[in-house]
């Protein structure tokens, strides 16, 4: 088989808004990617991560509709140690990135938390915690 995972897409309703949010977790997207209708981050190991604005879209698939009902995506981002989740959900919640769930020790070892991006996506926060 040669197919093979390369990138997560994302559609996005405000590319500013959410170029603004996944900088702020150290995703590099070029400059003036706030303005464009596509634009792609490189990920460590060779994946991208793709934002389209809803309008580019439409462009090629007119009866598109953006879901209803709640998130269908989520991303996990794993942190260096317990005091990076809680100082990046400090970070992203004081900017004004709503906090789904502050964060806590999960029962499966690590300090989690989940704070929403512009689109209502969950973005969730993780670092295993110390061996006791």
């Amino acid at each position: 088989m040669s197919a093979r995972f390369d990138a997560i897409g994302m559609v996005v309703s405000d590319m500013a808004a959410s170029v603004a949010f996944y900088r702020r977790l150290g995703f590099a997207f070029p400059e003036g990617a706030g303005t464009q209708g596509h634009v792609e981050a490189e990920l460590p190991g060779g994946l991208r991560l793709l934002l389209d604005t809803e309008e580019v879209v439409r462009s090629f698939h007119p009866e598109w509709e953006p879901p209803s009902g709640g998130s269908r995506t989520s991303l996990a981002l794993r942190c260096d140690s317990p005091a990076e989740v809680d100082s990046l959900f400090a970070e992203l919640t004081g900017a004004g990135s709503p906090g789904e769930l502050k964060p806590w020790d999960a029962v499966w070892g690590q300090r989690y938390a989940v704070v929403l991006d512009p689109d209502g996506n969950g973005v969730d926060l993780f670092a295993p915690l110390p061996a006791e």
